[in-house]
């Protein structure tokens, strides 16, 4: 089956077009229905995960003309902006860079990524500006105030990921763990959504190329092309999009026992135009490949399979107030990377904010009352000798049901025609 990209935007154009998300063609798929596949125009595709190479470029104006000649060091929130590229001399505007995982001088476990968000959720910031003549300046601004604000990834939408353990003698603090790894492989944490991954649908990039439009944090985007540390067999993206439009639920900050951490959400159509393609859209979870890694080397240890820790599971927790015992040190609370659960007024019982809670799973194992239930899954670690070892997920750093959602509002605007898809500028070597 060979078919052109035109021929797929003519049927969009049309209303003729089949589009479906991932999940909808693994649902198919898994009923044995696999020849409906052929009629497919479009598959949309989508992650939401901690996405470490992300950084943002603002530029906004901080004082009249002729206040200052330069800025040389720049805080937002007490998060170190990088000033420039352009020195603005004399203009009172500011160009900055802040990166994800910059993290606030001021407060604990607050970073880039929890910076985005505020701004997007139409908070204001705080804006230190400290001068090359030595002077000291202050502003208060929000996302309206700033007339250029993008964010951009270096390195986002792995195909696929890892999932961590610590096989050594003592915890370790980690970007991929929210508090102390435990030893032994005693627990597990992973990264990836699986069978609705954007490059798990088109790991040879036919189709996504350079000016692919896409959705990033609900957002309108483009892709750049290939991310940094991106290979043949593990590729990933670079893209960017405009903050003004963005949705808040899809971004955010994750604290991680090694400090903040960005959240990142992306949605990618995948036209289906060969046989390839055709193939890696039935692949499932079970067929998918997920390295296990030392977390102390980052090297291999032995792999399992992304129906391990995504079938058969809760993408979200129940949480029951009944259970709730109201302890003086909420171990929930503490270890939440999303400070997604707070104390009621009269500090009797703990609240979970749905809005905040990017459905990682920490809480179960951290509640010792059973107040958070969730079935999470188990890495099946197959190691070089062949053994297999079962190892309970404890935290998920992909927000599975966020990335259903995206891909579900990608499919419904390409069909209502609010979103249009175009042929990449050039194809990605």
């Amino acid at each position: 089956m060979v078919r052109l990209l035109s021929e797929i935007l003519n049927r969009i154009e049309r209303c003729e077009a089949v589009v479906l998300t991932a999940e909808e063609v693994s649902r198919l798929v898994e009923s044995g229905d696999k020849s409906r596949l052929a009629g497919v125009d479009v598959v949309t595709t989508a992650t939401r995960a901690v996405m470490s190479g992300t950084y943002a470029i603002f530029s906004f104006p901080a004082a009249r003309p002729a206040s200052f000649l330069r800025a040389k060091r720049v805080w937002i929130n007490g998060i170190s902006a990088q000033v420039g590229p352009c020195p603005n001399e004399n203009l009172g505007v500011l160009d900055l860079v802040v990166f994800g995982t910059a993290h606030s001088r001021d407060r604990p476990n607050y970073g880039g990524g929890h910076l985005f968000r505020d701004l997007v959720e139409k908070k204001t910031a705080q804006v230190e500006v400290e001068t090359d003549g030595g002077r000291s300046l202050q502003v208060e601004v929000g996302l309206d105030d700033m007339p250029f604000a993008r964010i951009y990834g270096s390195r986002h939408a792995f195909k696929n990921y890892s999932a961590f353990v610590n096989p050594g003698a003592e915890p370790v603090s980690t970007i991929f763990h929210a508090r102390g790894f435990e030893p032994h492989c005693r627990e597990a944490t992973f990264s990836g959504c699986g069978q609705i991954n954007p490059l798990k649908n088109d790991p040879l990039l036919e189709t996504i190329g350079v000016g692919t439009r896409i959705l990033m944090n609900g957002a309108e985007g483009y892709v750049l092309g290939t991310g940094t540390r991106s290979t043949r067999e593990r590729p990933n993206l670079s893209g960017f999009a405009d903050m003004h439009q963005m949705s808040a639920e899809y971004m955010g900050g994750f604290a991680t026992s090694a400090g903040p951490e960005c959240i990142c959400s992306w949605a990618v159509p995948i036209p289906v135009t060969s046989d390839t393609i055709l193939a890696e859209i039935s692949m499932l979870d079970r067929d998918i490949v997920l390295p296990v890694n030392d977390i102390n080397t980052r090297m291999v240890i032995g792999e399992a399979c992304y129906g391990d820790v995504w079938q058969g599971v809760d993408l979200a927790e129940e949480f029951d107030p009944e259970k709730c015992q109201g302890c003086k040190r909420c171990r929930v609370m503490k270890a939440c990377p999303m400070k997604a659960v707070r104390f009621d007024r009269q500090g009797a019982r703990a609240l979970r904010d749905e809005s905040l809670c990017f459905h990682c799973g920490l809480c179960v194992s951290e509640c010792p009352n059973g107040a958070f239930q969730c079935r999470m899954g188990a890495i099946r670690l197959k190691t070089a000798s062949g053994k297999i070892r079962t190892i309970p997920v404890v935290l998920r750093q992909s927000d599975k049901l966020r990335a259903l959602k995206l891909a579900e509002d990608l499919k419904r605007r390409i069909l209502d025609g609010s979103f249009r898809m175009a042929e990449p500028v050039e194809r990605i070597s």
